[in-house]
């Protein structure tokens, strides 16, 4: 958990460009709700609140929303709590998939075109 958040540190520091990409939250079915990150994903209703990298708010997405994607930084902030110590590599509260934030942050890294996997490399 300490290494992603280092990592997470780094990028958002010299390449704010590519932080932009990973993690970045889906919409709900509201498509300009976007998901907000928190330690837990609530995934009932119509809350917004999640705990995954790149996540999609259940429903609308309407309550506790963000009005913009969030991205790396984000993630790292509220939900891995800057220690690391939670939700890596798997997230908590909604239905949790084993290590599906490690996962969605090796995607996301994969994703990458050519120079941005060398910068991060």
């Amino acid at each position: 958990g300490k290494d992603i958040v280092q990592f997470a540190k780094a990028v958002e520091i010299f390449h704010p460009t590519i932080d932009g990409k990973v993690c970045k939250t889906q919409g709900g079915t509201t498509t300009t709700n976007y998901g907000k990150y928190s330690e837990t994903t609530v995934g009932s209703g119509n809350d917004a609140k999640i705990a995954v990298c790149g996540g999609k708010p259940a429903g609308t997405g309407a309550d506790n929303k963000s009005s913009a994607p969030e991205v790396l930084r984000d993630f790292v902030k509220a939900t891995l709590k800057e220690d690391g110590n939670g939700n890596w590599p798997t997230s908590t509260g909604g239905t949790p998939k084993t290590n599906d934030n490690a996962k969605a942050v090796a995607k996301d890294l994969v994703a990458l075109n050519s120079d941005e996997k060398t910068i991060v490399a």
